[in-house]
This record gives C-alpha cells, sequence and structure tokens, in this order.
C-alpha cells in the first residue's frame, strides 16, 4: 500500500482517541505513514491539511482528510471492510457501545488518568485545554474524586458483561465497542493497563492489545502535505460556502464548500496553497455547520 492508498495517521502518542484509530488500523492489519503531530496548539502543518481542526486525531487517505474518530473509522470501514469493526451478533450496536466511552465516561477516565499529575511541567497542556474547552485545573482536581469513582464503577459493569465467559463485549470478536473501551483503560492507566484491571477484564483487555497497531510507517508532515496535494478528493464540487466548528470548544471553524451531506455526515472541499484542493469529511455528531 503506498502514495495516495496508504492511510496516513496524523496523532501523538498520549492521545486517547488516536488510540481507537492505531487499534482498529491494527485489527485491519492495515500499514499507514504515522505524522506526530503536537498535544498543544499551534498545529499549522495539520490546519494546512484541515483548514482549521486541531483535534486528535486526523485521518489522511490522499486529499481526503478525516475529522473526528467517527468519521475516521467509517473510512476505514467503507475502504478495507474485512475484518469488519461491527461484527455479529451485536453489528451496529457497536457503535452505542463505543458511545457509551464518551462523555460522562470519558471525563472519568481523564480523571484517573490526570488527576494526580503535577503542575510542573504541564503548564502549556493546562493552558491550551482551558482556552479551548474551558478545562481549567483547579477546577477539575476538585471533580476528580467523584469522576474516579464513577470510573471505577463503570469498570465494574464491563467486567459483569464479560462475567459470562465470552471473549469480547459483543461476542466471539471484537468490534468498534471493545476498542473505545480499551481506549480508556489504556488512557486511565497511562499506557500500561494491565496493571489496572483484574478479573474477567485482564484476559479482554490482553485480547484486545494483542490486535495491535498494525505496521506504522514514519512520515513527516511536509510528506504527507506532499501526498495530498498531488492526489484528487473522492468528492468534488459544491455550490453552498459553510462552516464547520465543533461543540463544546472555541478551535476555529473550518470553512469551505459543501459537497456531500448525508446520513453519513459532511464532507467540505477547500484549497490549501501548500496541500492544493482537499475534501474534509466530518460526522453529523458534535458539529455545528452554518452557512457563509
Amino acid at each position: 500500500m503506498t502514495g495516495s492508498d496508504q492511510p496516513i495517521l496524523h496523532h501523538y502518542e498520549a492521545s486517547p482517541w488516536a488510540e481507537v484509530v492505531r487499534l482498529a488500523l491494527g485489527m485491519k492489519g492495515l500499514s499507514w505513514g504515522s505524522v506526530i503531530i503536537p498535544s498543544i496548539c499551534p498545529k499549522p502543518d495539520l490546519e494546512a491539511l484541515t483548514g482549521g481542526y486541531v483535534r486528535t486525531p486526523v485521518l489522511q487517505i490522499g486529499a481526503d482528510i478525516y475529522c473526528d474518530t467517527l468519521a475516521i473509522l467509517a473510512a476505514l470501514e467503507a475502504r478495507w471492510p474485512a475484518p469488519t469493526l461491527y461484527p455479529e451478533p451485536l453489528g451496529a450496536g457497536h457503535r452505542e457501545l463505543a458511545k457509551e466511552a464518551g462523555g460522562a465516561t470519558f471525563v472519568a477516565a481523564v480523571a484517573v488518568a490526570l488527576g494526580d499529575l503535577p503542575m510542573e511541567g504541564m503548564e502549556s497542556f493546562w493552558e491550551d485545554r482551558a482556552r479551548r474547552f474551558g478545562l481549567e485545573r483547579g477546577q477539575f482536581l476538585a471533580m476528580a474524586p467523584p469522576l474516579r469513582s464513577a470510573f471505577a464503577a463503570h469498570l465494574a459493569r464491563l467486567e459483569a458483561m464479560l462475567a459470562d465467559g465470552r471473549p469480547y463485549l459483543g461476542g466471539d470478536a471484537p468490534g468498534h465497542g471493545d476498542l473505545a473501551h480499551m481506549m480508556l483503560i489504556w488512557f486511565a492507566a497511562r499506557g500500561s493497563p494491565f496493571e489496572t484491571v483484574s478479573g474477567s477484564l485482564a484476559p479482554w483487555a490482553r485480547r484486545v492489545a494483542a490486535l495491535g497497531h498494525g505496521r506504522p510507517e514514519p512520515m513527516t508532515a511536509a510528506d504527507a502535505i506532499a501526498v495530498a496535494r498531488a492526489a484528487t478528493p473522492t468528492v468534488t464540487g459544491g455550490q453552498v460556502r459553510v462552516s464547520v466548528r465543533q461543540e463544546g470548544t472555541s478551535d476555529p471553524a473550518v470553512e469551505g464548500w459543501l459537497a456531500r451531506e448525508d446520513m453519513n455526515g459532511l464532507t467540505l472541499i477547500r484549497h490549501d496553497p501548500r496541500a492544493g484542493d482537499v475534501a474534509v469529511h466530518f460526522p453529523h455528531e458534535g458539529q455545528v455547520v452554518e452557512r457563509l
């Protein structure tokens, strides 16, 4: 797999949602370009591709740029359908199972992961999160104890699901739901999940981790931008100019021509002096779309 056919992941090692995608790439046995991006803003090389979206991760396939884990996994499933991220008997129910790993449950995992970290050396991180998400360190630390209890309750629920001996949350095969919940444990344990789980969760976590990350190949941001510039987006056109921004953040909006909007999400066409013409794909969930 080379050139515009190779998936390229823009991520950083400690990113929790990037871990979901890395596991998906491993589950599908893919080789992929690995571009390491900053964990805090600014991210000028990433913005050359996305037009302003700065969350992590972002997946690139040629000149098609996928923002948000939901859009990324949908793209991987469409391009490389086997093995599926949505195996039976749960099937599409894996999406609902994965959804449970977001929202309040994810915030609880963040409290476990970050609640006892010292401020020293983390000043820029907390300033970035406060500016973008309103996550003030003092307020967050005050909420940490009940959030840790909530996370422990969530782990107990997962363990109860696995108590009947099933190898994965949805049955005999791993799926999106497993990857999302494994991410929570991985993140809460700061990359050492096997030290923090026991009972039926321990063998499950080892099975999911064994999916690996596929075959990452280091790539520079400049090389990824050159790949985009040399490729043609799979979606073109667009008559209406719109902006797309994410709920709950002060991150800049992405502006472009709306080329597609359907039940699967929306796509903007935009031009960048460095990356050329690119198609930026978003899911519907969590996006605010405004006509310009």
